[in-house]
């Protein structure tokens, strides 16, 4: 009995071994599948964000279509794998805050890119890109009087 409940004890620690063993290789293949996914949506993000820093349209019906089809695109990745979306994202915010300190206002674009970019990163929404400031003037007039108290004799 006791030679049974040794080999049972073996065999056990055998396949345990073996499934741990399983595991860490389908790990470490998902981790390079998740590297190389990454390195993909970054290097998409790039191209994108160039493209998009470059483009001049024809007419605003077209570059309406392009800015909604960038959108769309977006939210389709968003909506299928979020980690992809999240680097996609960040390597993207990266793009237009590096075009940013290079182009300095200098480079000529168009509403649009303006609206898109204050998403990507802050600072496009500072009045050297807007052309406007973005201080609103509100003028309130308040009067505060006291209480008239009259004593008649």
């Amino acid at each position: 009995m006791k030679t049974i409940q040794s080999l049972f004890l073996v065999l056990a620690f055998t396949v345990m071994t073996t499934a741990e063993a399983q595991t860490t290789k389908v790990n470490a293949k998902t981790q390079v599948e998740v590297k190389n996914t990454n390195a993909y949506y970054q290097q998409k993000a790039r191209e994108d964000a160039r493209i998009e820093q470059e483009f001049r349209a024809e007419s605003k019906r077209e570059e309406k279509v392009f800015w909604n089809q960038q959108k769309e695109y977006e939210k389709n990745l968003k909506s299928q794998d979020r980690r992809a979306y999240r680097v996609y994202i960040e390597a993207k915010n990266d793009a237009y805050a590096n075009h940013y300190h290079t182009c300095n206002g200098s480079c000529p674009h168009s509403d649009y890119y303006y609206q898109q970019a204050g998403f990507y990163y802050y600072e496009y929404h500072q009045p050297r890109y807007s052309g406007t400031s973005t201080r609103a003037t509100i003028n309130t007039n308040i009067g505060v009087s006291t209480p008239a108290v009259r004593l008649g004799l």
